[in-house]
């Protein structure tokens, strides 16, 4: 490669990530990656700092610190202000459109996206010195909750547009320059989206294809790759695409290890084809595709951070980005409940509203108590994300992992409620006289919410590293599968003197005496349960680790158990926070409040029970034989009597090749 110049750009495009941040060469970046090289570069892309406190990560270590989360956080007036005045004119502009037009046409109508661009949603979370409104978090998850009841494709826009697409990772990441340029022109309504995953490449990026080699003067990156699955790519004007940067050396000798970087590329670029526009089960109106670069030439200037720092840009910009997520759920939780509501007692059977049967009646309850919860994790977790003084990147998975799982629970006991009217279609429901009621369409769009963004499995693992990361750090070698014998006795050493100091705090706690939490009169009991589990999730996570030490890794039902359990811990604490704060703030409504707290505090309880009991009274080792087993085909026997329609279709997986495209470019432009 040619040497560096002295432009900007030039000057930009010779920073290297740390060494730290680069664990494994490029060279060994691609589908031949092994497990050991993945791992690394997992953990080279967390944040590992922990500068300000947080609430959830004290759950698992055992340290229930209610100051963390109680008092509730206190918004800023003129975010207050701001929010309102938006939301007002926001709802007014949504009773013009209709969800209805989306899920017939498979669209969002363009005119849709104009009007959303005059008001300003485009630029919802952008500082208002690029033009942005500069909402809080808060109001940008009402937003999206308000936007998602009309149709949860126009909260995947704007969530994918704003969460992780190029607003979010500029405004952290980016130059003064960059700021400048970008950010004006997403507030303004440019789309934008995230091009992370490949064909074969999901939540594994060790093994990425796509590549940005760099030009010999040094000014430009050649990019090559396919992208899978990009949310608003069919339409975005911008996008941020992670791409691995091979090692290089420039003329005067100076080397640079490459990595996978991020970029910000232009939508209109030569090379670019969108090849496919994605149809899905639910949340018809994604404008989600394929999309292929073939010798695409991108800016130096336009690369954010520096090489070899793309995954932790990702990663951070997901700490508050996937909030998101959780906002939308809360809508779900709502409109549930009103149609549970308004159904239940219309709907007579056997000389009574259904709802007052108890079969019926439990449903509804859970209902109801889960949407003041869902409510109540997404507001407790978006105002400590907005105060800025604790580290929430736990709470924020917590709220994703748990807020996905428990609202698809909703939608499905929903439409058990409606019998054959919740498997009807809305447009069948009006046809034939009926209330129009899209049940099923729900059902059907709230379930990519546990894949988006990190699946539930992954999200489970991901909070499982930093629930364990204190004991990691105790074990030392313990913890290694390579280690030898020597070093595993000077780490039992190290790990005895930790324990030692750690293990008497976990045998009492505020949870054993009566009378505490008593200003939270009834829900006291709650918030002791709470303060009691934390102590025994912490004992728990403590006997896995001395039973499994380095294997502790692959236990992951046990640790997803842990996970489970800390985020209906948080969920809890959150409801009764909440309802104190309502005390005060909305005294018409506490009794309600505490009603509501104290019925998902009950239910929850029933599950972080469970829970326990199956860390240690389980099928895990079972089922991962007969699954080694089905997977080896022994099996197969039981597959015989039925035809594979599927089969002839395709491959398994598309290939990825990097090239020119040969299909027709299925990109637009709105605006």
């Amino acid at each position: 490669m040619s040497s560096a110049t002295d432009s900007p750009a030039a000057s930009a495009f010779a920073s290297d990530a740390p060494d730290a941040d680069v664990p494994v060469a490029a060279s060994n970046i691609g589908s031949e990656a092994t497990a050991a090289d993945a791992r690394a570069i997992t953990e080279a892309a967390r944040q590992t700092d922990w500068d300000r406190p947080s609430f959830a990560k004290g759950l698992y270590l055992g340290n229930f610190d209610l100051s963390l989360v109680h008092p509730w956080p206190t918004a800023k007036e003129d975010d207050v202000e701001r929010g309102e005045a938006f939301m007002a004119r926001l709802e007014a502009y949504a009773r013009t459109m209709s969800g209805r037009v989306i899920e017939r046409e498979d669209k969002i109508p363009d005119e849709y996206l104009k009007g959303l661009a005059d008001l300003g949603a485009f630029g919802m979370k952008i500082p208002q010195e690029y033009g942005g409104l500069g909402l809080s978090l808060v109001y940008y998850g009402r937003a999206l909750a308000l936007l998602g009841s009309v149709h949860p494709s126009i909260g995947a826009l704007l969530s994918a547009h704003q969460s992780i697409g190029v607003p979010e990772p500029v405004k952290v990441f980016g130059t003064p320059e960059q700021k400048r340029e970008y950010l004006p022109r997403c507030a303004a309504g440019a789309i934008t989206a995230f091009l992370l995953t490949e064909p074969d490449v999901g939540s594994d990026p060790a093994r990425m294809g796509s590549t940005a080699v760099p030009t010999d003067d040094g000014e430009s990156y050649i990019l090559d790759g396919v992208k899978l699955w990009t949310t608003n790519g069919v339409i975005a004007e911008l996008v941020v695409v992670m791409a691995l940067v091979p090692a290089h050396t420039d003329a005067d000798g100076t080397k640079h290890k490459g990595g996978i970087s991020a970029f910000v590329v232009e939508m209109d670029s030569p090379g670019i084809t969108v090849e496919n526009r994605n149809s899905f089960m639910g949340l018809r109106g994604i404008e989600n595709g394929v999309t292929r670069f073939h010798q695409v030439r991108v800016p130096a200037a336009n690369r954010l951070g520096r090489e070899g720092q793309g995954l932790k840009i990702a990663l951070t910009t997901l700490n508050t980005g996937r909030l998101s997520i959780p906002a939308l759920c809360v809508a779900s939780g709502r409109w549930s409940l009103k149609i549970a509501r308004e159904w239940s007692n219309a709907r007579t059977q056997w000389g009574q509203p259904v709802g007052k049967h108890e079969a019926v009646g439990k449903k509804i309850a859970f209902i109801a108590a889960t949407a003041f919860a869902l409510d109540a994790v997404f507001e407790l977790s978006a105002e400590l994300a907005d105060a800025g003084q604790k580290d929430v990147r736990i709470e924020a998975a917590l709220a994703k992992l748990w807020s996905t799982e428990i609202s698809y629970r909703i939608a499905d006991e929903l439409v058990q409620i409606r019998g054959g009217r919740g498997f009807e279609t809305a447009e069948s429901l009006e046809a034939r006289g009926e209330r129009a009621v899209p049940a099923e369409q729900q059902l059907r769009d709230l379930r990519i919410n546990r894949i988006f963004e990190g699946s539930s499995e992954i999200m489970k693992l991901l909070i499982a590293r930093e629930a364990v990361d204190a004991h990691l750090a105790a074990a030392g070698d313990l913890a290694s599968l390579d280690a030898s014998l020597q070093d595993k006795a000077k780490a039992a050493v190290g790990a005895s003197g930790f324990y030692a100091r750690w293990l008497p705090k976990l045998v009492a706690g505020a949870g054993m005496d009566p009378r505490s939490y008593s200003e939270f009169g009834r829900l006291a009991k709650q918030l002791r349960f709470v303060e009691r589990s934390s102590r025994k999730l912490a004992r728990q996570t403590f006997y896995g680790m001395g039973r499994w030490q380095a294997r502790l890794e692959h236990k992951q039902a046990f640790l997803g158990r842990i996970v489970d359990i800390g985020a209906e811990l948080y969920a809890m604490a959150a409801c009764c926070s909440r309802a104190e704060m309502m005390l005060h703030t909305a005294p018409e409504r506490a009794a309600s409040a505490y009603e509501l707290a104290e019925a998902y505090c009950e239910q929850a309880r029933v599950r972080v029970e469970e829970y326990f009991d199956q860390l240690w009274r389980n099928t895990d080792d079972g089922d991962h034989h007969l699954s080694r087993k089905v997977l080896a085909g022994d099996y197969t026997w039981l597959e015989a009597g039925v035809f594979d329609q599927s089969e002839g279709t395709g491959p398994w997986i598309a290939d990825a090749t990097p090239g020119a495209s040969t299909k027709e470019n299925q990109h637009r432009r709105y605006r």
